[in-house]
């Protein structure tokens, strides 16, 4: 019988459980996926700690996998047995050895593409993709803030915007961190545990300010962020590794320069299939072209998720991670 990770509660890592399951036959529309590789993201974190709760128990976890379809059920026709494939998408249950999944939610992977790297790449890589491409376009010249700029989409993002012509700032945590975004187009890493961000981003754009911030890490960097931006640009607020954002007075954008704020997610930007294979499409061309390199960094034993998640709170980890079933 295959296996999964399972949790019961919310809670903190060791509520992660290894556990038989029962996969069954495909329904409807839905296919049966033998995973090869699944994805480590912090959303993950989010869903098992209960900042994003989950609405029943015993759930499964995670959003991001590749694989092998195994069998397809009834009125499929966008992939078929054999096929290999990955996504980042509802519903939860990505930590697994095998399992079920609506067939309108996958992809067809290109021949140049492996299991391990689609894995590491599907989620972070679209949300990269909709955060250049669609929620704030970069244009060639642009000025562009980049936190977490040495994490899994943090260096995504740095090469893309690089590769678009953009002018590549990024916030680290040390200075190990910072060489590694540097080698991912991070013209300027910010250490930020030594150095106020907001007056390095000015002292480096000339007292210009960014087109646009992507801000990834919340409570911790939101004030800063609204503090490095030029008149009319815009905050992209995508994540909260370090806690929710506190309310603010909307004012306060127009007191700073008639600043744009949005807070997007990835579900929304895909959850039409023709966009979904748009921005997959897009993100297989940089990564085959060679424009964006994917490097997984850090792998573990799916059994071994609640020592993954350790690590991805503690900020032990750079780049991708993937669990391997």
């Amino acid at each position: 019988m295959p296996h999964a990770i399972r949790i019961h509660q919310h809670g903190d890592p060791e509520v992660l459980r290894w556990e038989s399951v029962e996969v069954g036959e495909p329904g409807p529309g839905q296919v049966r996926l033998r995973q090869q590789a699944v994805g480590l993201n912090f959303i993950d974190v989010y869903h098992r700690s209960g900042l994003y709760p989950i609405a029943n128990f015993p759930s499964g976890i995670g959003l991001e996998g590749a694989g092998t379809v195994e069998a397809v059920g009834e009125g499929v026709s966008q992939v078929a047995p054999g096929d290999r494939v990955a996504y980042a998408y509802p519903p939860l249950g990505a930590y697994a050895e095998v399992r079920l999944m609506p067939a309108d939610h996958l992809v067809r992977l290109p021949e140049a593409i492996d299991a391990r790297t689609a894995a590491a790449m599907m989620l972070q890589g679209l949300t990269a993709q909709y955060l250049l491409r669609r929620t704030y376009r970069v244009q060639a010249g642009d000025w562009v803030l980049i936190h977490a700029a040495a994490g899994g989409v943090g260096l995504i993002a740095c090469q893309w915007a690089k590769h678009l012509g953009a002018r590549v700032i990024g916030t680290v945590g040390s200075d190990e961190k910072a060489e590694l975004a540097r080698a991912h187009g991070c013209e300027h890493p910010i250490v930020y545990s030594r150095e106020s961000f907001p007056a390095r981003v000015r002292e480096i754009t000339g007292g210009e300010g960014v087109a646009v911030a992507y801000d990834s890490v919340g409570k911790d960097t939101f004030s800063g962020s609204l503090e490095s931006l030029r008149p009319m640009g815009m905050l992209v607020s995508f994540g909260n590794s370090s806690g929710p954002v506190p309310p603010f007075e909307p004012a306060l954008l127009s007191a700073k320069g008639s600043l744009y704020l949005t807070r997007p997610t990835l579900m929304d930007y895909t959850r039409r299939r023709e966009d979904l294979l748009a921005a997959a499409a897009e993100l297989f061309q940089v990564v085959v072209e060679g424009a964006v390199r994917i490097e997984v960094r850090q792998t573990y034993p799916l059994a071994e998720a609640p020592r993954a998640h350790r690590d991805l709170e503690a900020r032990l980890t750079t780049g991708s991670s993937v669990l391997l079933p």
